[in-house]
């Protein structure tokens, strides 16, 4: 699917999946058009997404390392890691209704093969924020997807981090979080 013809639905999907914890993102529709627009930029990136209808419920994203934002590449460049050899997966975001049903593992096939299409590519990643087990907005309930990651063959390289900043729904200003790196080798 196009993403430049979805662009507001799937903004609209970033923002209210994000809220919830561990990202608290209170985000906006005018940076999610600006941020989905590297992806629409780039001939290497794929949209999956889920409709129930005419409701897009759930998304998935992958691009080319190479074709990512400066924030994202630059903790490979610093560890002279070739952008080229990897495909980073964005979001994987499902409206709660919606998840165990096996969408979250469709959406790490679909990335998969996407990624082992384009010449070179030997890589897959993805970043999660790093939140405290203590965090006062955690729900008591709340599972932390780690054990889905690796059995799907993903390994955290907890030295390999990002920096992105973002206000969360209890912050009056945006502050910074600790974005980890999961690697499979396709």
């Amino acid at each position: 699917m196009e993403i430049a013809g979805v662009t507001d639905a799937l903004a609209a999907l970033r923002i209210a999946v994000f809220r919830d914890f561990p990202y608290l993102y209170d985000g906006n529709m005018a940076y999610e058009r600006e941020y989905l627009q590297t992806y629409i930029n780039s001939k290497s990136s794929l949209l999956f997404s889920v409709f129930d209808g005419n409701k897009m419920v759930g998304a998935t994203t992958c691009i080319l390392l190479s074709h990512e934002t400066p924030d994202v590449q630059e903790p490979f460049l610093q560890k002279k890691i070739d952008l080229q050899k990897i495909f980073y997966f964005g979001e994987s975001i499902l409206l709660q209704e919606y998840r165990g049903l096996g969408l979250g593992h469709r959406f790490f096939e679909e990335r998969e093969r996407h990624s082992r299409s384009h010449t070179g590519v030997d890589t897959a990643c993805f970043c999660a924020v790093k939140r405290n087990t203590h965090h006062p907005l955690r729900p008591l309930n709340y599972q932390p997807l780690d054990e889905f990651w690796i059995r799907r063959g993903y390994t955290k390289d907890a030295d390999l981090v990002s920096i992105f900043e973002w206000k969360d729904r209890n912050e009056v200003e945006p502050s910074h979080k600790t974005m980890e790196y999961w690697f499979k080798k396709l």
